[in-house]
């Protein structure tokens, strides 16, 4: 189905006249902006007879198909989106390797955008090709039939979107798979590399312990250093969200309590003990309960403190105001009971949907299946990753990264399964009690029970 060596051509071929053609850095690649005409084909009014020069001749006519199709595409790279370039490249390569057109109808992403979406749908309107969020945002066009599942479309391309972990695909409302994920976003610990060498502690990997980060944490406190930068005062949902799943499972991270003693509020006040634990074992900053979220990020940014869990935002942070970069590392936040220490918080909320529309237009079912997979595929989505999460079974492999955006390239691709943030789910009045009531419950002035039963009343 992929015309691999086709693709891998065609990208060679629009990245090198983008590079002619504009400048720019690694971490953001040239626009990539390219004439349109191509080399003319020369005089061929004394064109020799002989078949061989015939099919030299026929080569130019091979990229550019007598029935070659348009396809509509809409998606969110819109002129102001950092991967504008990068679609706007991939989109040239398969138009190059296929000699099939692409009418793009991107738009930036907001309310106005996705409202105008849904419209389009409800009028016939649709594109072939959608690329859109893949949450309860997508649930109207998909219970009305307007794209194709992913079985359904495997029935015929077998090979479709299988460089994907199936486990990171979303699933819709009906049980049933439809879109094939893009990038997204993760959270995960980062850790002091210099402070761990200094304490003769490893870098975390993918199968840490819960009881190996405790012995570290002890032996990185005696060594006179903070074991972990976290103030409890203003972002404990990090450490909240690691310990509710250590004390389930990256499938069931996502539920909610329905009442104070049932077996998801107790999992709940598990997780909330287990930071108690660490604070009382002193390895929270002495002033976590006063200090600022960029107070204990900052002593960690100093040396003076050795984990830190935060998200692929951070890395931004880190790079512009580390002293050495490579002093810095994302690794793994240790897993207890069920979960792997590679099970981690994340996110892939946009992907590409096959509509209904274009499956059953013989002339561009295989198109927009084409599209969808160069789109997808390895060598395609590491041009749009950082440090980005993606189901890509064999990680992406972007280029030009600095160490820490690398160190985290490396990570992700270790990463096993993803839950979102069960956080996300609750009131902002719910959210808000429940974290204010962390301080009470690591100090003893509330039972992790009590904080727990008056979040959920809230919510």
């Amino acid at each position: 189905m992929k015309k691999v060596l086709a693709l891998i051509l065609a990208l060679a071929t629009v990245f090198a006249l983008a590079a002619c053609g504009s400048s720019g850095t690694a971490s953001n690649p040239p626009a990539g902006s390219t004439p349109a005409a191509s080399a003319p084909a020369g005089d061929t009014s004394n064109a020799p007879a002989p078949a061989e020069s015939a099919t030299a001749e026929a080569a130019p006519a091979e990229a550019e198909p007598a029935q070659s199709v348009t396809l509509n595409v809409v998606t969110s790279y819109g002129g102001d989106d950092g991967n504008r370039a990068n679609f706007e490249n991939a989109v040239k390569a398969f138009e190059a390797s296929t000699g099939n057109k692409v009418n793009d109808g991107s738009g930036t992403s907001n309310e106005e955008w996705k409202a105008k979406i849904l419209t389009d749908f409800e009028t016939g309107s649709e594109p072939d090709v959608l690329f859109y969020f893949t949450n309860a945002d997508a649930e109207p066009f998909i219970s009305a039939g307007k794209v194709v599942s992913i079985d359904e479309i495997r029935a015929e391309y077998p090979d479709f979107a299988t460089n994907m972990k199936s486990s990171m695909m979303a699933v819709a409302a009906d049980g049933k798979q439809y879109s094939v994920p893009s990038s997204g976003y993760w959270e995960n610990m980062f850790v002091n590399k210099a402070v761990l060498l200094d304490c003769g502690v490893e870098v975390p990997g993918p199968d840490y312990t819960w009881e190996q980060f405790l012995t570290d944490c002890e032996t990185i406190k005696e060594a006179g250093y903070t074991p972990i930068a976290c103030s409890l005062v203003e972002v404990p949902h990090y450490w909240f969200e690691f310990m509710v799943m250590n004390n389930g499972t990256v499938e069931n991270h996502l539920e909610l309590p329905q009442s104070a003693d049932d077996a998801v509020a107790a999992k709940w006040a598990a997780g909330l003990n287990d930071i108690k634990a660490l604070y009382e074992a002193g390895y929270f900053p002495a002033n976590t309960l006063t200090a600022s979220d960029a107070e204990t990020v900052e002593l960690f940014n100093a040396g003076e403190a050795a984990f830190l869990i935060d998200g692929s935002w951070k890395v931004g942070y880190f790079t512009a105001n580390a002293a050495d970069l490579d002093d810095f590392a994302i690794a793994f936040v240790p897993g207890k009971g069920e979960r792997s220490a590679s099970e981690a918080i994340g996110g892939i909320s946009m992907g590409y949907f096959i509509t209904r529309k274009a499956w059953d237009d013989p002339a561009k079912r295989e198109a927009a299946v084409e599209f969808v997979s160069q789109l997808t595929s390895d060598e395609i989505l590491s041009t749009f990753v950082t440090t980005e999460v993606t189901a890509l079974v064999n990680g992406a492999s972007p280029a030009g990264l600095n160490a820490l955006q690398q160190s985290a390239a490396d990570a992700n691709a270790s990463i096993t399964a993803i839950a979102g943030a069960v956080q996300d789910s609750l009131t902002a009045e719910a959210r808000g009690d429940l974290f204010a009531n962390v301080q009470n419950v690591v100090t003893g002035k509330m039972s992790a029970e009590d904080a727990i039963a008056s979040a959920i009343a809230l919510n």
